[in-house]
C-alpha cells in the first residue's frame, strides 16, 4: 500500500532554506526520481536546489536557468541531476519541455512545475515554498513525499498477528516509534527534512522479526516461528526483516530497518530515518526511554554474555556519534 509522507517546515532564514535542501539529499531511496518545486516568485526555490545539489555532491552552483531552460550535473550518488525551470514556458511548450524527459534515469528537478497540471499531482517529491506574511525572510515550506510504499497500520497489526510476535516486543518497538517521531520533530523544527511516516512504520517494525536471534529452544516454543526461523537461518533478525519487507514490497521500510543493528554492511551513507531508528532503538530499553549510558547498562545486565564486549561498546560508540551529529546541542528527551 502506498501512502504519501508530508512534512510542514518554517524557514526562518535562506541559509536555514539551503540547510533543508541539503537534508532532502539525506533522505533519498530510489531513483529515478522526479522533484517538483512550486511557489511564489522570490520564495526561495533556486536556494532550496542549491543546498540540495551541495549535498548531492554537486560542485558547480545551481542557478535558474531560465533562459537554457535546463541544466545538468552530475552527482556522486544518484546519476545526472537534470534541473528544468518552466517559468517562461506555458501551455504545450511547457508540457513538450517535460515529456522529453520523461524517462531521464537520474533524478530531475523542475521548478514552477504547476505549468503543467499532471506533474503537481504525480510527483515523485513535491515542494512547496510559501511566503509568510509580514515576513521578508520567513518561508513554509511543504514537502510531500510518493515516492516509496509504505506500509499501512493494518500491514502492521496483520503482520504481527501472523507471526506471534510477543507483546513485550511489539510493545517495544511502539515505544522506538514514539521516540522516533519525537526525535524526527526536533529535526524538523531546525528545518532538517524527516519522513516521519516512513520512520515511524520502520519503527514498528524493526524487530518484527526479533525471535531469530533467540536460542534454539526459546524458537520452538511457539509453532508459528517454524516456517521464519527456517528461512531465515543464517542471518541475524536486522536482515531477516528487511528481507521480509522486500518480499512484501516495501523495499525503503526495509532498507530503514537494515542497519539499526550493526551485523548488517552499511552503504557509503546512511539516511536520516536510518540514523534515527539506529538511534531511537538504542535509547529506548524495553519501553522506557534511557540514555545512552544508561541503555548500555542495562543491554550489558540483560544480554552481555551473548555478545562480545566489544561489539556492544561499537554500538555505543556509533550510537553517541549520531547523537552528536543529529544533535549537537542536546540530546531530546
Amino acid at each position: 500500500m502506498s501512502i504519501s509522507d508530508t512534512t510542514r517546515i518554517r524557514l526562518r532564514s535562506a541559509k536555514m532554506t539551503q540547510y533543508c535542501g541539503t537534508s532532502l539529499s539525506e533522505t533519498l531511496y530510489t531513483t529515478p526520481l522526479t522533484v517538483c518545486l512550486t511557489g511564489p516568485l522570490g520564495a526561495g526555490k533556486t536556494q532550496f536546489l542549491q543546498g540540495f545539489a551541495k549535498g548531492l555532491g554537486i560542485r558547480e552552483t545551481i542557478l535558474s536557468p531560465t533562459y537554457a531552460l535546463e541544466q545538468r550535473y552530475p552527482s556522486t550518488y544518484w546519476g545526472e541531476v537534470l534541473h528544468i525551470d518552466l517559468y517562461r514556458l506555458e501551455g504545450n511548450d511547457a508540457k513538450e519541455i517535460v515529456a522529453s524527459s520523461d524517462h531521464h534515469p537520474g533524478i530531475r528537478c523542475i521548478e514552477w512545475s504547476d505549468r503543467v497540471a499532471r506533474l503537481t499531482e504525480s510527483a515523485d517529491i513535491h515542494i512547496h515554498l510559501a511566503d509568510v506574511p509580514q515576513s521578508s525572510e520567513e518561508r513554509d515550506l511543504t514537502i510531500t513525499f510518493r515516492d516509496i510504499a509504505i506500509p499501512s497500520p493494518k500491514n502492521i497489526e496483520k503482520w504481527r498477528r501472523e507471526i506471534k510476535l510477543p507483546k513485550g516486543i511489539a510493545n517495544h518497538c511502539d515505544a522506538v516509534a514514539d521516540f522516533a517521531k519525537r526525535a524526527a520533530d526536533a529535526l524538523i523544527c531546525e528545518g532538517r527534512i524527516v519522513r516521519r511516516e516512513a520512520l515511524q512504520r520502520a519503527a514498528q517494525l524493526h524487530d518484527l522479526l526479533r525471535f531469530v536471534d533467540f536460542s534454539e529452544e526459546d524458537r520452538k516454543q511457539e509453532d508459528a516461528w517454524q516456517p521464519w526461523n527456517q528461512q531465515y537461518a543464517s542471518v541475524r533478525h536486522e536482515a531477516a526483516c528487511a528481507a521480509f519487507l522486500r518480499e512484501q514490497g516495501f523495499p525503503a521500510i526495509a532498507k530503514i530497518v537494515e542497519t539499526h543493528g550493526l551485523n548488517t554492511p552499511n552503504p557509503p551513507t546512511l539516511t536520516t530515518e536510518q540514523k534515527l531508528l539506529f538511534y531511537a532503538d538504542k535509547r529506548v530499553g524495553k519501553t522506557q526511554v534511557m540514555s545512552l549510558d544508561e541503555r548500555f547498562e542495562d543491554f550489558l545486565a540483560r544480554y552481555g554474555d551473548l555478545f562480545p564486549l566489544e561489539e556492544n561498546q561499537r554500538w555505543l560508540s556509533e550510537a553517541k556519534r549520531i547523537e552528536h551529529e543529529l544533535f549537537p546541542k542536546d540530546p531530546p528527551l
